[in-house]
């Protein structure tokens, strides 16, 4: 008899929502939303309504890993809800760059960011080793990479408050209030709102992280909603109270435009040492980032080799419990990214993909409660329809967005999704002897 894998809580489950949504976008977005937003109101709404779009999100995953438990994410819903050739779709585009790609571009900004700290090591020795070393740690299962995870996510938070609660005490603020005033309405409602709304959700994506390791966690009809939820409600007030932190102690126009936001507002924070403080604490929070990356994005290519016979291999879990065979794999293509350097082009082409994926996967709530009403709901999304509604509305307008301002990558990202649809119908189809 085989042994029972050890699974995980939901302190764990929640530790990897807020490690996979906190990067480094809350760090650099202000000063392109403050080029043409000046309302110190409406520049913090942006991050309450980006949150709550991400909560809306959250709370229509929650529903489906309830009603069906299992790890794969988008792969999984999407198999079940409208055809396995739509979830092998998603789960190509997230085996081969839908985390390969964050992963890259998290590294490489810790080797950025710690050359700036250490003045030591080269950036791309820097990320080569922070991915290895996270392959390691999770290559040696739960029992080693549960507590790094919960580790190095109680470190993000707490130095992240720290920084919100030394800039509270700064003195004198800046001539900037944070309640409505007139003219606000202007700012709320005009196309420069409207865009910057896009980066913002970037700054959001992975509110779903729990979603994909369903099936390591204990009691996922309770655990995977409590995470998805809390996870992300977390991250809306530290991301709502670190920019109006941002705004409040330092110029806007220093900020406006700049992409080393944090650095800036450090300086103004902590003195001239302050933009060093607060590159050390960007360096702990990639490592969490990277970590839930490197233990979710397996998960994914472990279900459709558990489903497909010609990706049997991928299927395969050494006695920790661990997708040996799709780990490997994974760190093969991010350190391919690393020596190309091509993965800044390759997250921006998949960001159309992977909204397409969302959208579906959120609509599917709607559809799976018309197709299956007696399906048993351990847990079911508050305020339905509204959540899916509001979801689907920001969704397909970004979408729109990035047809119109990307459309070469926005088409190369759906060109990747026809391949995994080639690629299912020509091999896939034919089911794993597991499945």
């Amino acid at each position: 008899m085989s042994r029972p894998q050890p699974r995980i809580g939901f302190i764990t489950a929640c530790a990897i929502v807020i490690a996979n949504i906190i990067g480094t976008g809350v760090f650099t977005s202000l000063g392109f939303q403050l080029v043409d937003i000046h309302s110190g109101f409406a520049l913090v709404l942006l991050w309450i309504v980006g949150g709550i779009v991400a909560l809306c999100g959250a709370l229509c995953y929650s529903e489906l890993s309830a009603a069906l438990p299992r790890s794969g994410g988008e792969y999984h819903f999407l198999s079940s809800i409208y055809h396995p050739a739509l979830g092998f779709m998603a789960g190509f585009v997230s085996a081969t760059v839908g985390f390969a790609a964050p992963i890259a571009l998290a590294a490489m900004a810790f080797g950025k960011y710690f050359e700036g700290v250490s003045h030591f090591a080269s950036p791309v020795a820097l990320s080569f080793a922070l991915v290895w070393i996270n392959a390691v740690v999770h290559l040696s299962g739960l029992k080693v990479g549960s507590p790094f995870q919960n580790l190095s996510t109680l470190l993000k938070v707490l130095l992240i408050v720290a920084l919100i609660v030394a800039g509270l005490l700064v003195d004198p603020k800046q001539p900037i209030t944070f309640l409505p005033h007139s003219g606000d309405s202007a700012a709320i409602f005009s196309g420069s709102f409207a865009v910057a709304l896009v980066f913002v959700m970037y700054s959001y994506s992975g509110w779903n992280a729990a979603a994909y390791i369903t099936s390591e966690i204990e009691r996922p009809e309770r655990n995977v909603p409590r995470a998805l939820l809390c996870g992300t409600l977390i991250v809306l007030v530290i991301y709502t109270a670190l920019n109006a932190v941002f705004l409040a102690t330092t110029p806007a126009p220093e900020m406006s435009g700049q992409v080393e936001v944090a650095l800036i507002a450090g300086r103004h924070i902590f003195g001239t040492q302050g933009g060093t403080v607060v590159a050390g604490m960007i360096c702990i929070g990639l490592v969490s980032a990277v970590s839930s990356m490197t233990w979710i994005g397996p998960r994914v290519m472990m279900a459709m080799g558990e489903d497909h016979r010609f990706l049997r291999f991928l299927g395969h879990k050494n006695s920790r419990g661990v997708p040996t065979a799709a780990m490997l794999l994974q760190l093969l293509i991010v350190n391919l990214l690393l020596l190309t350097r091509s993965f800044e082009m390759v997250v921006l082409y998949i960001q159309f993909s992977l909204l397409l994926c969302s959208l579906l996967t959120v609509i599917g709530v709607v559809v799976l409660r018309s197709t299956h009403p007696e399906m048993p709901r351990p847990y079911r999304v508050w305020g339905y329809p509204f959540p899916p509604l509001v979801f689907a509305g920001v969704t397909f307008w970004m979408m729109i967005y990035l047809l119109r301002s990307h459309p070469t990558e926005s088409f190369s990202g759906l060109a990747t999704m026809s391949a995994g649809l080639i690629l299912y119908f020509f091999a896939g189809k034919q089911p794993s002897a597991a499945a």
